[in-house]
């Protein structure tokens, strides 16, 4: 087991790949370093020592991120001596991901019997921390109709009906286009006041929906198959009342072997790439700013545009 005192961290990433490049999948990769805990308020990169021998201080957060860049999972540090702790990463199975699902029925990649099905979004910190803060930005307790385009089997609403306090006189109406998963919605909520609809959202007018107080979509605009800017500028004239909110969700992350690992993926390149993603974002808070929309982005594994009308000057 390799022990790390004062190498820098650019070398420490370097002994780790070369090393997992041989570890099989599930397989572990332990060192040890100093006890974070030993030495807190301290900035990475600080100089600490004990009994004479000097380390380079590196708090649990950097490892978390390091294992999360090395596509491993954290596994919980072991007690190595007074000062030191072994730090265990295990590599994981990047190809155990929805994301690499090919199914011949398109619509059930999300369905209920996928892997995706196993993914419950509202227990990650990063995506229901700001997904709340978005929600609290619109009102949502004011809100008397809300759309959400993507629903699947309806996180989303279950954290509308924790955190409204006017839960029950709103309307809240999903679409999304896997059957099992609107299915599995609708045994979800059967109250009076909720609305799931299994279609495509690519022919919207097909449903004569009228206008909504609040649209939400979350991780679904930007799938293949959507044309994103005709279908984002329609849903803006077509779809929302004259003082109505938009939260969208754009993901920056990819699920795989049981976690959330940060960054988006794009074509070509191994590594996360954020240019579509961004380029995505800036069109759609120039498009809402020229409309009179007040915008703020947010998150992190997902990013929130939150957009929210600017009042008319009496």
């Amino acid at each position: 087991m390799k022990h790390f005192t004062t190498e820098p961290m650019h070398q420490i990433i370097a002994i780790l790949e070369s090393e997992l490049t041989t570890t099989p999948v599930h397989g572990m990769v332990s060192f040890e370093v100093v006890n974070p805990d030993c030495c807190l308020a301290t900035y990475a990169g600080s100089i600490i020592t004990y009994n004479d021998l000097s380390y380079i201080y590196r708090g649990y957060k950097a490892w978390m991120d390091l294992a999360q860049l090395l596509f491993c999972r954290m596994l919980t540090p072991l007690q190595q001596s007074e000062h030191t702790v072994m730090i265990r990463f295990q590599r994981l199975n990047i190809q155990d991901s929805f994301h690499q699902l090919h199914v011949d029925d398109r619509t059930e990649k999300y369905g209920i019997d996928s892997p995706f099905s196993t993914i419950t979004k509202n227990e990650e910190p990063a995506f229901v921390y700001a997904y709340i803060k978005a929600l609290e930005a619109v009102t949502i307790s004011e809100r008397q109709s809300v759309l959400n385009l993507g629903i699947n089997s309806g996180d989303e609403f279950e954290l509308i009906r924790e955190i409204s306090n006017n839960v029950a006189n709103t309307t809240l109406t999903g679409i999304d286009h896997s059957r099992s998963a609107i299915e599995h919605a609708i045994r979800r909520f059967n109250d009076a006041n909720v609305t799931m609809i299994a279609h495509d959202i690519n022919r919207l007018e097909e449903l004569n929906l009228g206008r909504f107080e609040l649209i939400i979509s979350i991780g679904t605009l930007q799938s293949p198959g959507i044309d994103f800017k005709p279908l984002f500028m329609s849903l803006i004239q077509n779809y929302l009342t004259s003082n109505g909110a938009v939260i969208l969700g754009f993901p920056n992350s990819r699920w795989m072997d049981g976690e959330m690992i940060y960054g988006a993926k794009a074509p070509n390149y191994s590594y996360s790439e954020m240019s579509l993603v961004i380029k995505d974002i800036y069109f759609c808070k120039k498009y809402l700013q020229q409309h009179r929309f007040r915008v703020t982005i947010t998150g992190k594994e997902y990013l929130f545009l939150t957009a929210t009308r600017i009042a008319t000057p009496s």
